[in-house]
């Protein structure tokens, strides 16, 4: 048994006496019911497309690839075809499989690419302009899975992306204030600016927002498949505004794109199977390797957002971004030691330590060698026959690099920030990462992007991702334990306000009132430095997430539950989670 300190526990009686639970507790709305099939996104025309293709008879990896170009379309600051992205998918009979179509670096790429002559990173090289774009892998991708996968012809599964681009959509609230946000960003391209402002600015909420361009682009991928957008006039027009911009994409980085499929990363907590990304993502490797420590503590007992949880968080995190960090990268390119990452003897090692009174330092766990994706969109998705699929995909940075290939209508990425520009030097999200990680042709960049399916006695039993950069990971990690060994319902675990820590920078960081005082109170006294975030930094995440068999764990037990139940975050107002 865990020791507890009495000091903790009567700070954290304290606590849930006199201190309110947050908002995202008491304020979030009762999950969405179905019996045969649920879309959860985070935009509503994409639900409804995803939905459906499922009452169209198509099967849940149909509805993903239908979603995927739809949120192209409708959510362009990470929807994408001009990006990348992860696909879990665990079949009707049980099998599960993992399908990465995740940029790759072009040809001309060197490791030092982004360093000046005296070896210290460019500002702005690696997220700016088209150095930054690594090629694409969204069209291979949805076009391998639907026809390995998949029942329905693409014509049907992209109609709905197609009309939305030539015929429009209206712009509610979070579609305008998704680009007036960005303005600034996409004003520096003449391509980008003309699509997504008018005169300059954002466009108004109630407009019709039409992308001639772009649906042109998905048409001749509905025609003739991936070979137009990797061999035909989109490939010409990015090559060629790269080549013309200081980029490296030639054309044939795009005839040698080539999708994989992997083996999932599979493990069990507390008798839940796991299945999640492999790498090339650290996401199911580092969500497993943190569940595995936490294991061995009584989680339940000791509360959530208790000062005595979140300790034992935060320590299982330190120890766990360390791995990723310093020893994950593309398996085509390095050896990643994920059997003993996955170990529950290397878990256990870990707990004997962690101290169970004070704070870590995470200097102190500097591997040797060094000295010290933002905007992602994740949905899931389950149809009538238990066919589940889990898609995270990503353009890196809000809108990527917010450059469009003239005539494209197409939105690139700047993926290449996920590779190591030096060892030891952050990236866009603060992560040091290691050579492990270093950039060479051909390589995908390390990922957090972590779609988890998770079944219980050989049946279905949540379906869950998110957004969110380095802290893809822990949010999926914290909406998996809300519901195992705290009970909330699949929204409540969602919308619960949530902590990250990747071993450096060295401070444990919360969404703003996430804990209560007299809990950041104790942490501090452990020897934490807790930053209680700004209201303003987007990155807490936009979790999609579907339970089977009822809302939460006791109406699961109790045999009277809604079949499927869906929840979008409420942090995204745009999102909907719907189901027939």
């Amino acid at each position: 048994m865990y020791p507890v300190r009495p000091a903790v526990l009567a700070g954290l009686a304290v606590s849930l006496t006199f201190v309110p639970l947050t908002g995202a507790y008491a304020a979030s709305p009762a999950p969405v019911e179905a019996e045969h099939g649920m879309v959860v996104t985070t935009q509503r025309l994409a639900t409804q497309a995803g939905v459906d293709v499922l009452k169209k008879g198509g099967n849940a990896i149909d509805a993903a690839i239908a979603v995927g170009y739809t949120l192209a379309v409708v959510w362009p600051e990470a929807g994408n075809i001009g990006g990348g992205g992860f696909m879990t998918i665990r079949t009707k009979d049980g099998k599960s499989t993992f399908i990465d179509f995740r940029e790759r670096a072009p040809n001309a790429s060197t490791q030092n690419m982004y360093l000046d002559d005296k070896g210290n990173p460019v500002k702005g090289a690696s997220t700016d302009g088209y150095l930054a774009v690594g090629v694409p892998g969204s069209v291979a991708g949805f076009e391998y899975a639907r026809e390995k996968y998949g029942s329905l012809p693409r014509k049907d599964l992209m109609e709905a992306a197609i009309r939305y681009a030539k015929d429009g959509y209206v712009l509610g609230q979070g579609d305008v204030a998704s680009v007036k946000e960005n303005a600034d960003w996409l004003k520096r391209d003449a391509n980008t600016a003309a699509i997504f402002l008018k005169d300059g600015k954002p466009r108004a909420v109630g407009e019709t927002f039409k992308q001639p361009d772009l649906a042109a682009s998905l048409a001749a991928i509905s025609d003739k498949g991936q070979d137009a957008f990797y061999k035909g006039a989109i490939a010409d027009a990015i090559v060629k505004a790269s080549g013309g911009k200081g980029g490296i994409l030639k054309k044939e980085d795009f005839e040698q794109y080539k999708v994989r499929e992997l083996e999932p990363v599979k493990c069990n907590y507390r008798g839940y199977d796991i299945i999640s990304s492999p790498p090339p993502s650290s996401g199911g490797v580092i969500i497993c390797e943190i569940l595995n420590v936490l294991e061995g503590y009584p989680l339940s007992y000791l509360g959530a957002d208790s000062a005595n949880t979140v300790h034992l968080m935060v320590e299982a995190m330190r120890y766990s971004y360390v791995d990723r960090n310093a020893t994950l990268g593309d398996p085509d390119f390095v050896k990643n030691p994920v059997p003993h990452l996955l170990d529950k003897n290397y878990a256990a090692e870990i707990r004997a330590k962690s101290n169970p009174y004070k704070a870590g330092v995470s200097k102190g766990l500097m591997p040797k060698g060094m000295d010290e994706p933002r905007e992602t969109t994740h949905y899931s998705i389950i149809d009538n026959d238990g066919n589940a699929v889990a898609v995270t995909y990503t353009l890196n940075g809000s809108y990527g690099t917010g450059m469009v290939a003239e005539g494209t209508g197409i939105l690139l990425n700047n993926e290449m920030d996920d590779f190591t520009a030096k060892p030891g030097v952050p990236n866009l999200y603060g992560l040091v990462q290691g050579e492990a990680n270093a950039i060479a042709p051909k390589k995908t960049p390390l990922s957090s992007m972590s779609p988890t399916i998770i079944t219980k006695d050989g049946k279905p039993f949540m379906v869950i991702g998110s957004p969110g950069g380095s802290r893809i990971i822990t949010i999926t990690l914290q909406a998996i334990l809300n519901v195992i060994d705290h009970g909330l319902d699949i929204q409540e675990a969602i919308d619960a306000p949530r902590i990250h820590h990747q071993w450096l920078p060295d401070q444990i960081y919360t969404e703003p009132n996430a804990l209560s005082p007299d809990t950041v109170k104790l942490l501090v006294e452990m020897g934490y430095k807790v930053d209680e975030g700004d209201p303003a930094w987007p990155v807490w995440g936009k979790a999609a997430g579907i339970l089977v068999g009822g809302k939460d764990l006791a109406t699961i037990k109790k045999g009277d539950g809604a079949r499927y139940n869906g929840a979008m975050d409420s942090r995204v107002e745009t999102g909907l989670a719907k189901g027939y």
